[in-house]
């Protein structure tokens, strides 16, 4: 069973869910409350308008905080359990990224197994439930272009800006 709870931050909608075990889910800024719904996998009518719990008040407090640039780093439980173990150890391995900084999938798969992970690694980093707390777009490839991310480059670029580090990227054809 999952609680949720949808939230408008200064850069659109957003949307959080618990288990029992911890946060489980966040949906990036939408531009309204049904796509946040829909990535939460619900309809919009459905989310409670005030049974949210502690866990939820504080992720919405923390990536809030984060959106306006007071916030470097997450103190919240989570619930990785959706994932496989290598998802898992991918998700973990994304805690060690300092803000501001950029790894590459080559990089990050030389922690959790060997460079010869790095498809795998993109596969799991793109799979990622909690995007921000697990800073997922702070990997890029290993030429130092954008990479992918799964809630779409404008919001990487615009992640990567707020933490200054935008500008070490290399223009890539599908960067401009």
């Amino acid at each position: 069973m999952y609680r949720l709870l949808m939230f408008k931050s200064r850069w659109g909608w957003m949307g959080v869910a618990e288990s029992e075990r911890g946060l489980a889910a966040i949906v990036l800024p939408q531009p309204s409350k049904a796509a946040v719904a829909a990535g939460l996998g619900v309809e919009a009518a459905c989310v409670p308008r005030a049974s949210s719990s502690a866990t939820l008040r504080e992720a919405r407090k923390q990536l809030v905080e984060y959106l306006t640039g007071r916030r470097t780093s997450f103190d919240l439980p989570l619930d990785l359990s959706r994932g496989t173990a290598f998802q898992r150890r991918v998700w973990n391995a994304l805690r060690a990224i300092p803000y501001g900084q950029l790894w590459s999938y080559r990089g990050l798969a030389s922690r959790v197994g060997g460079v010869q992970y790095a498809r795998a690694v993109g596969g799991a980093v793109g799979a990622n439930p909690l995007p921000i707390v697990l800073p997922c777009h702070r990997v890029i490839a290993q030429d130092a272009s954008i990479g992918g991310f799964s809630c779409g480059l404008q919001a990487k670029r615009r992640l990567l800006a707020l933490e200054g580090s935008l500008s070490r990227l290399r223009p890539s054809g599908r960067d401009r």
